[in-house]
């Protein structure tokens, strides 16, 4: 299991615009290259969007399922990468004084991830949570989202 935590020095409510925002879904998501709306209404529970990953010179696609949104706190994602298994991803936004704190816990569900889960992959996603969690800081200071479709 890797949980992370990062304190984002912006209010609540733009740092849940952005993670409610499935045009900025790329911004602050580590890896996708192509992303796009696939199923209702982002981020609500049961809507989907689809991506690309590029891997070693090879194209996956994959989907994210909002499993559960309780805005603008909770924002629980299942992340189905096809062959390599699934993922739950859960984001406590927490108001922390005029400031935001975000917990990230992910951890592998289902498939090969799951099965293989140990502590070196936890160390690599504790990296890429890292680097997840400052796009997400970035992309809320930066305020404006990108095209819908943009790698």
């Amino acid at each position: 299991m890797a949980v992370r935590h990062k304190l984002i020095e912006r209010p609540r409510a733009e740092v849940w615009a952005v993670l409610a925002d499935a045009a900025r879904y790329g911004d602050w998501v580590v890896g996708t290259d192509r992303f796009w709306s696939q199923e209702g209404h982002w981020p609500d529970e049961g809507a989907s969007i689809g991506y690309t990953v590029r891997l070693c010179g090879r194209t996956l696609s994959g989907h994210t399922y909002v499993r559960r949104c309780e805005a603008p706190a909770i924002l629980e994602l299942e992340v189905d990468s096809g062959r390599l298994g699934t993922a739950r991803i859960a984001l406590d936004v927490r108001e922390w004084g005029a400031d935001t704190l975000v917990v990230l816990d992910e951890h592998p569900l289902r498939g090969p991830a799951g099965l293989l889960h140990n502590p070196l992959a936890d160390a690599l996603s504790q990296v890429r949570n890292r680097l997840m969690l400052s796009r997400l800081a970035k992309t809320v200071a930066a305020g404006s989202p990108r095209a819908e479709g943009a790698g």
